[in-house]
């Protein structure tokens, strides 16, 4: 009996031994470190609470510490022209512009922000990615770039031009400099506008000191968010196009490292993100020109923006003719147009 109590005593002095080093002690799940990104958009800070944060805190908590993105704004990482090139070399790891203004070196990029009356409305833009080619266009252009993937493309406010003098004819451009996105810029200088360039956040000091006489960027509802509604005295009601044409982007390794679960789930809050904004666009836009007060409301002349719309059917044509990819890019606006024509309302 002795000899078995000293047996039990060694040997549960060799499990106590064991507990201590951890042998039955408590079960700890060592998690891989999150996946880690940066992401810039061509908004600032007062627009991007509404253009993007929503659906980057929405994938952050949805994501459940799997992966982290943060969230820059427009020119806080690199400038905005050279955004492209930065996601291309990994500097960042994804980005929400439009292809024109980050400079993608694609032959379609002339298609991003405003282009002139290729659309009335949003979901004219929606439409055309998703049932008429566009999605497929996209993803053909990207895939010959290296490093870069295209994941989705959305359609938001219409284009106007805000200034601090009246425009109430065409002649009314003349001179005037103007902040704007580079194809509507590029199209509206046939009338003697003036494209200027500034970073997104010097946009309001510029008119407040003269450098700049009016913005060609967006509509009512971002003009009075940002405060640029506050600067400028009129708004035209002309609308150079119906819907902006943006898309989200990443850096291929950098997409190529995300678990599918986690693809899936940036796509479904890049899919929220666009629901969210055509909404609010479509409400502010509606809310502003009525209720607004700040903005005088001025038109062109029947005849002029006849010219105008005119001027766009040739201006179309010469992008048609860059390469044939543009010019398969021109006839799906000029199908959808003339569909849109002979469904009537609402469409048209």
């Amino acid at each position: 009996m002795l000899s078995s109590r000293r047996k039990f005593i060694k040997t549960a002095g060799i499990g106590g031994a064991a507990i201590a080093t951890g042998i039955g002690a408590p079960y700890v799940n060592a998690q891989p470190k999150p996946i880690k990104w940066r992401l810039q958009t061509y908004s600032g800070a007062p627009l991007g609470a509404h253009v993007i944060k929503p659906q980057i805190d929405a994938f952050n908590e949805a994501a459940n510490g799997e992966m982290e993105i943060e969230l820059y704004y427009a020119d806080q990482l690199v400038p905005t022209a050279e955004l492209f090139r930065a996601m291309q070399r990994g500097t960042i790891d994804a980005v929400q512009s439009d292809d024109a203004t980050m400079a993608s070196p694609v032959d379609i990029s002339v298609f991003g922000g405003y282009f002139p009356f290729n659309s009335r409305f949003s979901l004219d833009m929606a439409a055309m990615f998703k049932y008429h080619g566009l999605n497929e266009i996209w993803e053909e252009a990207y895939g010959e770039v290296d490093n870069v993937t295209w994941l989705s493309a959305g359609a938001w406010d219409p284009l106007h031009i805000f200034s601090k003098e009246p425009i109430r004819s065409l002649a009314d451009m003349k001179g005037k400099r103007v902040f704007g996105v580079p194809t509507a810029g590029k199209f509206l200088s046939q009338y003697g506008l003036i494209p200027v360039t500034v970073p997104w956040d010097d946009v309001e000091v510029a008119l407040q000191t003269g450098e700049l006489d009016g913005v060609a960027w967006c509509g009512f509802t971002e003009a009075y968010e940002v405060g640029w509604a506050d600067v400028c005295n009129y708004a035209l009601t002309n609308s150079i196009t119906g819907a902006w044409c943006g898309s989200y982007f990443a850096n291929t390794e950098s997409w190529n490292k995300v678990p599918p679960h986690l693809q899936a789930l940036f796509r479904s809050t890049i899919d929220q993100s666009h629901y969210y904004r055509n909404v609010w666009y479509w409400a502010g836009e509606a809310r502003l020109r009525v209720e607004g007060g700040k903005l005088e409301l001025t038109s062109l002349p029947k005849e002029e923006w006849e010219k105008v719309t005119g001027d766009a059917e040739v201006f179309w044509d010469k992008i048609a003719d860059t390469s044939p990819r543009a010019g398969r890019v021109v006839q799906i606006f000029k199908d959808y147009s003339a569909l849109m024509q002979k469904a009537g309302y609402p469409y048209r």
